[in-house]
């Protein structure tokens, strides 16, 4: 691994290549007895759509170590209005969803770091105040790691994993992010 990752937005070119870690980190929790992402929720299409509503929007971010990508997360100024209130809505704040690295570079501390890339980012872009997650409410495991890396647990929205088995919310003041994180990571291509 290069001491500096590049991190560029990721285009619907893609798309192809967040679905294959999904799916590389499904297989990953089934083999630890967790059953997110057991099956695309609440279907593979609607998965995929929002995989693509990621890339097209520009909120997703690839990573990528001497051109091979090893990770990806998505960042977004709003929060899901289901689960956060409009009190906790009004201060702003960056929405991460869809971080994964792949296995071969899991226990870097690539995941921790681009948290607090997102954060860094959002704090100069509008000022965020926070960093929040929503994170699969039976993955105790999850909860666990976010809170290791400083997230408070907030609440556990109702629970029905028909409707969003997301609903285990988690925040960490931006005050609260490792300065040296963002310097992991350069943009790839001129990209910022």
């Amino acid at each position: 691994m290069t001491e500096t990752l590049q991190v560029r937005r990721g285009t619907e070119a893609d798309k192809a290549t967040v679905i294959s870690l999904i799916d590389e980190a499904a297989a990953w929790l089934d083999s630890l007895g967790i059953d997110q992402w057991a099956r695309p929720w609440p279907t593979r299409a609607k998965r995929d759509e929002r995989v693509v509503n990621g890339l097209r929007s520009g909120d997703t971010w690839m990573v990528q170590d001497s051109g091979l990508v090893i990770g990806t997360i998505t960042y977004r100024s709003s929060g899901n209005e289901d689960l956060w209130t409009s009190v906790d809505r009004a201060e702003p704040a960056v929405y991460i969803s869809r971080l994964m690295v792949t296995r071969s570079y899991a226990g870097l501390g690539i995941g921790s770091s681009l948290i607090d890339w997102a954060g860094k980012r959002a704090a100069r872009a509008w000022d965020a105040q926070w960093i929040r997650v929503d994170v699969w409410t039976t993955n105790e495991a999850l909860h666990n790691y976010y809170e290791k890396r400083g997230f408070d647990h907030v609440r556990i929205c109702g629970y029905d994993r028909e409707t969003y088995p997301s609903s285990a919310l988690f925040q960490k003041p931006i005050t609260e992010i490792d300065g040296a994180a963002e310097a992991r990571f350069t943009s790839a291509y001129g990209v910022s």
